[in-house]
């Protein structure tokens, strides 16, 4: 199993059909475990999906409409029944606060778990990486949500950005920082060894070696999640350079007059933008129960231009974040 990878619960968008659940995905990322919009039934859909409660850290909901958010209340008590020995870090959008207190605290449970709830006010960064030299640091992000994770600074950094839609809206935006990858033939011909490797990394020269010369760039991952929302310039700033963009695709592309009306893409504006923003993997998702033959927004999304990998996202399926860029 890779220790990087998306875990898609569900896939419908308003309307759930006998093959698709509301949404719900799980991003699996080093031990860290990222919630994305748990819609209605992502408590079962987890559990067919052998996925644990136990690898939630956060939870990220981009809009408070029903398919997008009514999961959480069974999430949030089943994190509480299982008595999670670490916080869970919970974003949102602020204006949608009273809805997030009325699900939280939908019916009566007994309360285990620090659950923080960190709402998102304006696009920025959201938390901040731990240092890529794993030194220890304290992260310098906005609001509270820089404080320091239960079991560690997470090993990337999270930023949120507006969206269009009829509510207010953000997608997120996961990025790894750059580091270096040791060559052991150049440290080892310098003499570098066992502890000296480490505080070679921190201080960037040892005894007259520098870490260029023992080392090569290390490009970090990015991943961003993109739901409900018209063609803005936040949709190409979330995916740019991303190595797995998920992103809906509400309508296909004969219909964008409905898509602009209710605040949605089609597979075409989906594929168009994955394209100019130099994405590595593509997946579509959230889609429309008008449409039966999920095929064509596959199609629609290469005629729009987009050629590398793509997947139609079904319910229960893991899609890989791709090897490091070379």
């Amino acid at each position: 199993m890779s220790s990087r990878e998306l875990v898609v619960l569900g896939t419908a968008s308003q309307v759930p059909t006998r093959q698709r659940n509301h949404n719900g995905y799980v991003l699996l990322w080093d031990g860290h475990g990222i919630l994305f919009d748990p819609g209605e039934g992502t408590q079962r859909q987890m559990l067919r999906a052998g996925v644990s409660v136990h690898a939630l850290n956060r939870i990220c909901v981009t809009h408070f409409h029903g398919d997008h958010s009514l999961g959480l209340a069974g999430v949030i008590q089943r994190i509480n029944l299982d008595r999670l020995p670490h916080t869970v870090t919970a974003h949102y959008p602020a204006s949608g606060e009273q809805y997030f207190e009325r699900l939280r605290h939908a019916t009566a449970y007994r309360e285990t778990v620090r659950l923080r709830q960190e709402p998102v006010a304006a696009t920025g960064e959201l938390t901040a990486a731990a240092p890529a030299d794993g030194s220890s640091g304290n992260g310098t992000g906005t609001g509270t949500a820089a404080a320091p994770e239960a079991q560690g600074a997470p090993p990337f950094s999270l930023f949120a950005h507006r969206l269009s839609h009829p509510v207010e809206a953000y997608g997120y935006r996961l990025t790894e920082p750059d580091s270096r990858r040791m060559l052991p033939e150049r440290l080892e011909a310098r003499g570098i060894g066992g502890p000296d490797i480490a505080r070679l990394k921190r201080t960037g020269e040892l005894r007259g070696v520098r870490l260029e010369e023992v080392s090569e760039p290390r490009p970090g991952q990015r991943f961003a999640f993109v739901m409900d929302t018209r063609m803005c310039d936040g949709v190409l700033a979330l995916a740019e350079d991303c190595d797995l963009l998920v992103i809906e695709s509400t309508f296909l592309d004969e219909d964008a007059a409905l898509a602009e009306e209710y605040g949605h893409l089609t597979a075409g504006q989906a594929g168009r933008a994955a394209a100019e923003a130099g994405v590595r993997s593509l997946v579509l998702t959230h889609f429309s129960q008008r449409y039966p033959d999920a095929s064509l927004f596959a199609r629609q999304a290469r005629l729009a231009g987009f050629e590398g990998e793509l997947t139609v996202a079904e319910d229960l399926t893991r899609i890989p974040v791709p090897k490091r860029r070379a």
